[in-house]
């Protein structure tokens, strides 16, 4: 169980990381092309889908003690 919550917490660290990072410069774009903003959190939403799944299924260096260790 505590190898399980090890990784799901950096994942879901990295999964909110990556849907910030992905939201604001779509907002930005969207002031230019007109996207609205259920288009761009649907956008960042799939990018932290994706984040998510790799940190699970590939393994995340934060969570096996081989990165730096900051989340």
């Amino acid at each position: 169980m505590e190898k399980i919550e090890n990784l799901l917490r950096p994942a879901a660290v990295r999964a909110v990381r990556t849907f910030l990072q992905v939201l604001i410069p779509a907002l930005g774009a969207g002031a230019i092309t007109e996207l609205d903003y259920l288009g761009a959190v649907s956008i960042a939403a799939g990018a932290t889908l994706i984040a998510f799944l790799q940190g699970i299924l590939g393994g995340l260096p934060e969570a096996e003690g081989q990165g730096d260790g900051t989340l």
